[in-house]
């Protein structure tokens, strides 16, 4: 009987769906209602010390849909981490572990560049007996002026150096939240491994500018007739997570055999066959985030039946059956051409007659199979 549970750094889930950091996960209210739907863990909203510098506004997402259907297949967003006190954080952590003991709570931390501040927020969370850390390095429109997310992802020195504080402070799991607003996501991937994270989750949005209103001429979304760019995320960005989780799963699978590292997929997953498509390109997890915001909590027990159809399709029992599976199969362009070529080559001589393989001779036709191969 084939099974959705897993064990990723140690930590046991039901199932590797996971509330991906974002409005889903924003107080212990509406993640309780996660764990009571089915998730299999939850990364909460973006928390810092000081939250009296987060102001959000509104509106603060936009969002592309199909001609016909209406469907929404993009949606960008310029929200911003936590606006709520550290202390009320750290009192719903508390509730969420005594309510939920058995179930999954990752703090999503971010700060500046500042070694006591990262210090001193992973002290006091992991107090609280929350289960992990996922490390913000990715929020690509908010506080760039403090250094914070993506302004920090970006430059590679000062990511590992941040993971190394965490590392020393820490007792429990760290993933290192990659941004994808770089050329080599490789290049992050090794940096925040390289200074001791369990692992790392690919990937966040990507900054970008969704519209502009051709009736009055601004871009959305529109507060006060002006915007900023923002995160985008939902289906159309699938591809380019797609492709970037592969290259964190080689990067993994090269550079870190066989310490048990793991990678946490995120981009546009919206069912059971998405999340399978990134597993096997080497996801351990999958989050989902602008999902939940579409379809609601209970999206959950869907995505759980389509995984385990085509894990039952293919006859595999753990996810770990079919994890990077699929990352053998490619290779560069050049090689693509010399396949081909040989493949057209054989395809050739066996329409001549040609054997091509010791296993082809047949008795009855063997003067004629040796004809075939004689050049005159």
């Amino acid at each position: 009987m084939a099974t959705l549970e897993t064990t990723v750094n140690g930590l046991k889930l039901p199932n590797p769906f996971v509330i991906g950091s974002g409005p889903p996960g924003t107080n212990a209210n509406v993640i309780g209602k996660a764990f009571d739907e089915g998730w299999g863990a939850v990364v909460a909203k973006t928390i810092s010390l000081d939250a009296s510098k987060v102001i959000n506004v509104a509106p603060r997402y936009a969002r592309l849909k199909t001609e016909t259907s209406k469907e929404i297949y993009g949606w960008q967003n310029i929200e911003l981490i936590s606006d709520r006190p550290f202390n009320v954080w750290i009192d719903e952590f508390k509730q969420l572990k005594d309510k939920y003991p058995d179930r999954i709570v990752i703090a999503s931390i971010m700060e500046e560049y500042n070694k006591d501040a990262w210090v001193e927020i992973v002290e006091r969370c992991q107090d609280t007996g929350i289960d992990a850390f996922e490390l913000n390095f990715s929020c690509p429109h908010g506080l760039p002026e403090r250094k914070m997310g993506a302004a920090m992802g970006q430059d590679c020195t000062i990511m590992e150096e941040v993971c190394r504080w965490v590392m020393g402070a820490t007792k429990v799991p760290v993933w290192a939240k990659l941004t994808p607003n770089v050329t080599h996501i490789q290049d992050g991937c090794e940096a925040a491994l390289r200074a001791g994270c369990q692992g790392v989750s690919a990937i966040n949005t990507i900054l970008c500018v969704t519209s502009v209103d051709l009736d009055t001429l601004r871009p959305e979304p529109t507060v006060e007739g002006y915007t900023t760019p923002g995160g985008y995320s939902c289906t159309a960005v699938r591809p380019i997570a797609l492709r970037m989780v592969k290259e964190c799963a080689e990067t993994i699978r090269d550079k870190f055999p066989g310490e048990g590292r793991s990678l946490s997929a995120i981009g546009g997953v919206e069912s059971g066959k998405d999340a399978a498509q990134f597993i096997l390109l080497g996801g351990d997890t999958v989050q989902v985030c602008t999902g939940v915001m579409k379809m609601g909590y209970d999206m959950v027990t869907r995505m759980k039946d389509e995984l385990l159809s085509f894990m039952a399709k293919h006859n595999f029992e753990r996810i770990e059956d079919f994890k990077g599976h699929s990352l053998q199969f490619f290779t560069t362009h050049a090689d693509l051409v010399r396949r081909q070529a040989e493949a057209k080559a054989a395809a050739k001589a066996k329409a001549k007659g040609m054997v091509t393989k010791d296993n082809e001779w047949h008795g009855d036709n063997f003067v004629k199979q040796s004809d075939a191969l004689a050049r005159g």
